[in-house]
């Protein structure tokens, strides 16, 4: 089989626990939801990469959350890739997919295309924000870019806001078969120590990077011993186990922790998918006023706005937005 078929296991994370070990995981598979998450917009190759990252954490991330809530990554940072959000939000009913979007703002000017791709972030942060519903507040944990990927951040993330170790294995990349179209494909393993004991630092801040703390500093005893033992198998794991599609996830698990006792849960289906619409663009214009609005509008009497996650165009009377507004130019990102 060859890398750019389809199988079933395309577009799905599949939840498992090592019994033996105390730990849970996740192993994602995307296929033509990255595509279609790349597609929306025409990235410079280092851009593309860190979509692609951050798009397969949140998979991974965002597996756990409830039906209709929402999980979004941001990262932030002070170089020519500013900012890259993601969302994912939780099935609307049982047995229904995920979705999944994404997208980059960023200094082409300024990007270096042979440079590392995790480098043109800067310094800033890595957050990771949890949408529970209407009357519900939002949670929201942050910490600073560290470790030299995003997949890193996010351990650091889990270890500092959350004391769980955390381990993210992935891989992504193009691929493109004789007289096929470009297309992505991007896999990855997540582990995690079930949360039993508590942080056995001191006030001296953990030993990660500019002190932050990382699973060292959360385990000892058996536990460290059953956690150190799985992050030895899973650097065992080669790319092509990790992206498929000729090793079926379930026979990935055998092949990597099959001492450690695995289980498999149900696995969730993930697709492409925007909430975007002209109700919730209108809904945002309430928050400006009627200078706002003014500014706002072109020169032909018309607002616009544009969503950055899919690419959709609305073009509005602003006169129906309860605004008499004064014409000169501008238009809208959402």
């Amino acid at each position: 089989m060859t890398l750019g078929q389809k199988i079933a296991w395309d577009d799905t994370v599949l939840p498992f626990q090592l019994d033996l070990a105390d730990i849970r995981g996740r192993i994602a598979r995307l296929d033509g939801v990255l595509d279609q998450v790349l597609a929306q917009h025409n990235y410079p190759a280092v851009v593309e990469a860190m979509v692609a990252e951050a798009a397969l954490l949140t998979a991974l991330i965002g597996q756990t959350i409830k039906l209709r809530w929402k999980l979004s990554l941001q990262i932030r940072g002070d170089g020519p890739l500013r900012l890259i959000a993601t969302d994912y939000y939780g099935p609307t009913d049982d047995g229904e997919p995920a979705r999944l979007r994404a997208y980059a703002s960023f200094d082409e000017e300024k990007l270096d295309p042979s440079g590392i791709p995790f480098t043109q972030i800067g310094k800033g942060f890595f957050a990771i924000l949890i949408d529970q519903g209407n009357d519900m507040t939002p949670y929201q944990g942050i910490t600073p870019l560290a470790g030299g990927s995003l997949s890193h951040c996010a351990e650091t993330y889990f270890a500092q806001s959350e004391q769980l170790p955390t381990r993210f294995a992935l891989t992504y990349g193009q691929n493109q078969e004789p007289g096929a179209p470009i297309s992505w494909r991007a896999g990855g393993v997540m582990l995690q120590h079930m949360p039993k004991a508590s942080p056995l630092m001191g006030g001296e801040g953990g030993s990660g990077e500019d002190g932050l703390l990382n699973a060292a500093d959360i385990l000892d005893g058996d536990a460290s011993e059953n956690w150190n033992r799985a992050n030895v198998l899973l650097n065992t794991v080669e790319e092509l186990e990790l992206i498929g599609p000729s090793v079926a996830p379930t026979d990935l698990l055998v092949r990597l922790f099959h001492e450690e006792r695995p289980v498999v849960f149900d696995a969730q289906p993930v697709k492409f998918g925007c909430t975007c619409s002209e109700d919730k663009v209108r809904q945002s214009m309430s928050i400006y006023s009627a200078r706002d609005i003014g500014h706002m509008t072109k020169d032909d009497g018309t607002l616009t706005a544009d969503c950055q996650f899919c690419g959709a165009h609305y073009v509005m009377d602003p006169t129906t937005l309860g605004f008499e507004a004064e014409g000169t130019d501008g238009d809208v990102a959402i």
